[in-house]
């Protein structure tokens, strides 16, 4: 029996950091800034993927919040379909980017940089009205065109 093809799975992490939240400048392509984020290694956890991920691009220490979304749109990144689940969290430590990270800062909402990479400006538009209402996004259906 052939073994099934399915997306990667991914974390991306809304740390909260300083007044702020933490973007990556990305080294590799797709350029631009993002949320740090990267991929669960077979056999490891949602969560401790996330904990791990921040801390290679960001050198911080984090403690998850909460499950914001699912996301897993086939044209979210242009490398291939993957699946991203996003925590928010809270930064604890000296920011300084490492592994793929560039740079990494801290962003407000309302300054976020126009290169934002893969559809983490739709991520962060949802966090905001999250932020402001307290209700989690809406499952989405593409319809075809």
């Amino acid at each position: 029996m052939a073994k099934p093809t399915t997306p990667p799975i991914a974390v991306d992490i809304i740390i909260e950091y300083q007044g702020g939240i933490v973007l990556i400048e990305r080294k590799n392509p797709p350029h631009g800034h993002a949320l740090p984020g990267g991929f669960v290694d077979v056999g490891e956890a949602l969560e401790t993927a996330a904990v791990r991920e921040a801390r290679e691009e960001t050198s911080l220490d984090v403690t998850l919040l909460e499950l914001l979304y699912v996301y897993g749109k086939p044209s979210r990144d242009p490398r291939g379909q993957t699946v991203s689940i996003v925590y928010t969290a809270r930064g604890a430590g000296r920011l300084q980017a490492a592994d793929d990270a560039k740079a990494a800062a801290v962003f407000s909402l309302d300054r976020l940089p126009a290169d934002l990479a893969f559809d983490h400006h739709e991520i962060l538009a949802d966090y905001r009205a999250f932020l402001e209402t307290g209700r989690r996004p809406s499952p989405r259906i593409d319809r075809p065109k």
